[in-house]
């Protein structure tokens, strides 16, 4: 299993991973890393101008130091949603295994056009010569690493390094190159370890990649390991847990997991459930060397006229669709701190994602019951939930149900599918709403199966179905995500698409009690509208300036080819209606 499929699995910073655009990028400006400053007020914050000399912050961003929430970056001036914050190229990044055939590993692009492939180690695919090129000065050392770890490999399977100590490896290799008093090499060295306060499972999996690294260096022993300024364990167990906190996902335009990225400047922002910025890879740029670009976007407009909290520029860590208890046990386990937001605090509110239909029908909704013992209670007619423990035992089976079929997917599609299948209407009819956790993830999980299955002879009722599970997956999707989250936009042009496909058997009358998706011309106006709406959230999430980034500039392009087809629709009405005028006027 890659680096980034686990940090997705376990739901840490795999979803830091969101946006960046190089457009309107400001002139570099060099800020520097504070020492911890502690304020009298908990809401204040200092700016800070000693230690290590950051690159790249814009002009409107500042490292400041405040006394509840550590370093962070705080706006200067007020920011705009939708726009770019800050806009790089990670420090280093690696791909996972499974996508080193079909993206290049200088700039990370999925080529349909072909790629070339090392003559070396066979083992990374680049998209030219020139991307070739500009990779040696790591790729040489990288190339007779590659080839000693497949030879002494038990397996074939085992035959690449994951992602995690190829990236690793990247980095000792370019601390060396740079030299250990280098600005780069400064900035790697800065990022923050919590090595002395890790969960016992974190430390054997931390062990387990240090000794991997190791090998995959070509040493015997940790011990040897000075050449790479790393003179003892504890120096080894820094490095390896500096990795583990500060990563995130390398995303594909679509948000799909692709490899592991390092950017020290990025792992300044701190933490909210409800973050007001997002990071994500939008494929911007005009210039494919300077990809991939990890953006750091707005998601709401931030003030520095606002409170401290608020024009502190916050991003997310975790998979923010959880409910409490995983977010903050998720958080504590890798990040080792208790989240404080808003979000995690508000106890007078119905969080969504814990939340059933009120057992009446009145429209209201009832907490997701957690122990048989309490009452629970509608907040809108006040009915009383008489089967907490049916739900109980229901969310129970589905959050076994996704473990498994998360574990599944990729060996057995047909098993996970099956378990989608069977275990969303237990939810269901236990009463969970659509956005109440584990439904709104099975659901998500269902149509990403369902998907893969429709072909050019797909079945009218295939295709129904996971257009259906695609709006359901949105709508949960929108009641706990703010307005142009790239992972709502993502969904939403994804129904939009599929609203979109082309009907194999276009019903003549829709079927009793079936309103949704609409059938023919209809169809294609849905399509377009919800292709309109998912374009607006995406030059939010991926920025105004990148258009919405390839997945904003490929739905307009989709949008055009609509208009024309409902353009002929329209007309074709129009000239048939014309002609029933004319024959009744003879």
């Amino acid at each position: 299993m890659s680096f980034a499929s686990l940090k997705s699995q376990r739901q840490s910073k795999a979803s830091r991973s969101y946006v960046t655009s190089t457009d309107n990028l400001q002139k570099s400006c060099p800020a520097t890393i504070p020492k911890v400053i502690h304020s009298n007020g908990p809401d204040t914050s200092t700016p800070s101008n000693q230690g290590t000399v950051y690159h790249g912050i814009p002009e409107n961003v500042e490292i400041r130091v405040s006394a509840t929430s550590g370093r962070g970056l705080w706006a200067k001036n007020s920011i705009k949603a939708g726009s770019v914050i800050i806009s790089l190229r990670p420090h280093s990044f690696a791909l996972a295994s499974r996508y080193l055939d079909s993206h290049c590993s200088s700039c990370a692009v999925a080529s349909n056009s072909g790629l070339l492939r090392c003559t070396g180690c066979r083992t990374v695919w680049y998209c030219n010569t020139t991307c070739q090129t500009n990779d040696w000065s790591l790729h040489r050392l990288e190339c007779s690493a590659l080839r000693k770890w497949a030879k002494s490999a038990p397996s074939k399977n085992l035959s690449v390094p994951s992602d995690a100590v190829r990236c690793l490896g990247r980095i000792l290799w370019q601390k060396k190159k740079e030299g250990f008093d280098s600005s780069w090499s400064k900035e790697i060295d800065a990022l923050q370890s919590h090595r002395h306060s890790l969960h016992p499972r974190v430390v054997e999996n931390n062990t387990h990649l240090a000794h991997s690294l190791v090998r995959y260096l070509g040493l015997s022993s940790p011990g040897d390991l000075s050449e790479f300024g790393i003179s003892s364990a504890g120096d080894l167990a820094d490095l390896i847990s500096k990795f583990v906190t500060n990563t995130f996902a390398l995303t594909s335009p679509s948000l799909t997991p692709v490899g592991v990225s390092v950017s020290p400047l990025v792992a300044l922002f701190n933490h909210s459930c409800d973050p007001g910025a997002v990071i994500v890879f939008p494929r911007s740029s005009r210039h494919p060397v300077e990809e991939p670009q990890m953006q750091v976007i707005a998601l709401r407009d931030i003030s520095p006229n606002e409170e401290a909290d608020y024009w502190q520029i916050l991003t997310s860590y975790i998979d923010t669709t959880l409910p409490r208890s995983l977010r903050q046990a998720t958080l504590k386990e890798t990040y080792d701190f208790t989240c404080q937001c808003e979000l995690c605090h508000d106890g007078n509110k119905i969080d969504p994602r814990e939340s059933i239909w009120c057992p009446k029908s009145c429209g209201g909704m009832c907490p997701a019951p957690s122990d048989e013992s309490e009452a629970y209670q509608c907040v809108k007619c006040r009915a009383v939930v008489a089967t907490p423990g049916f739900i109980i035992d229901a969310l129970r089976i589905g959050q076994e149900a996704l473990g498994k079929a998360t574990f599944i997917q990729d060996a057995d599609h047909d098993k996970a599918l099956q378990l989608t299948t069977n275990t969303i209407p237990i939810l269901v009819s236990a009463g969970l709403t659509p956005s109440c956790h584990p439904l709104l993830a099975l659901t998500g999980l269902h149509k990403s199966l369902l998907v893969p299955s429709l072909s050019a002879d797909v079945a009218q009722e295939l295709l129904d179905e996971t257009i259906r599970t695609a709006a359901k997956h949105y709508m949960g999707l929108s009641a706990i995500l703010r307005d142009g989250h790239p992972v709502r936009a993502v969904a939403l042009a994804e129904l939009g698409k599929l609203l979109a496909v082309d009907e194999p058997h276009p019903a003549t009358s829709s079927p009793p009690n079936v309103a949704f998706p609409p059938s023919g011309p209809p169809r294609l106006k849905a399509a377009y509208e919800t292709l309109v709406r998912a374009r607006h959230e995406l030059t939010i999430g991926f920025g105004r300036a990148n258009d919405g980034g390839e997945l904003g500039r490929n739905i307009r392009e989709t949008l055009v080819s609509l208009e024309k087809e409902l353009g002929v629709w329209t007309q074709g009405i129009h000239n048939t209606l014309q002609d029933l005028l004319d024959s009744s006027r003879k």
